[in-house]
C-alpha cells in the first residue's frame, strides 16, 4: 500500500488547547482523523507521529526513506533554528512539504526564516489545518496522475 507520513513537531500536540486565537481549537487528533480519512479516500495509508524531541524527529525522517511517497511535515519551532532536521530531510529520497498553521511571515521576525524550506518540496503556510489537507494532496493528485 502506497504511504504518506504526517510529522508533527514541538507543541503541536497542545493544539486546541494552545493559543486558539493563533492556532485554532481543533485538536492534533483531529487533524490526523481529517489526514487519515483523505489519504484512505485516494488509496494511501497515512502514519502520524509528534514529537517533542529532535532526534526523534530526525530519527522519523532517516527511517521514513523509501517507505513514504511524501512526509507532510509540521516541525513547530524547529522550522527556524534546527540545521539537523535540515539535513536529515536532504539525506532523504522521500520528499517534504512544510506546513504551520499560522502565517509565520505575519508574526516575530524570528519565525520568518525557515531552515528546512530550501531543502523541502513546498511549503504552505497561513491556512490553518486546511494546510495539512493541501500539503497531503499535493502527494494525493501527484499519484493519482502518475
Amino acid at each position: 500500500m502506497r504511504r504518506l507520513l504526517m510529522l508533527n513537531g514541538p507543541n503541536l500536540n497542545r493544539l486546541g488547547k494552545r493559543e486558539p486565537s493563533i492556532y485554532g481549537a481543533e485538536t492534533l487528533e483531529d487533524i490526523v482523523a481529517d489526514l487519515k480519512e483523505l489519504a484512505h479516500s485516494y488509496g494511501f495509508q497515512l502514519d502520524a507521529y509528534q514529537s517533542n524531541h529532535e532526534g526523534d524527529l530526525i530519527d522519523q525522517l532517516q527511517e521514513a526513506d523509501e517507505k513514504y511517497q511524501g512526509i507532510v511535515f509540521n516541525p513547530g519551532a524547529y522550522t527556524h533554528t534546527s540545521i539537523a532536521i535540515r539535513d536529515a530531510i536532504s539525506s532523504i529520497s522521500v520528499p517534504v512539504v512544510e506546513v504551520h498553521i499560522s502565517n509565520v511571515h505575519q508574526r516575530e521576525e524570528f519565525r520568518h526564516t525557515s531552515m528546512l524550506a530550501p531543502v523541502c518540496r513546498g511549503q504552505v503556510v497561513g491556512l490553518g489545518t486546511m494546510g495539512y489537507r493541501l500539503a497531503a494532496l499535493a502527494f494525493l493528485e501527484e499519484t493519482k496522475k502518475g
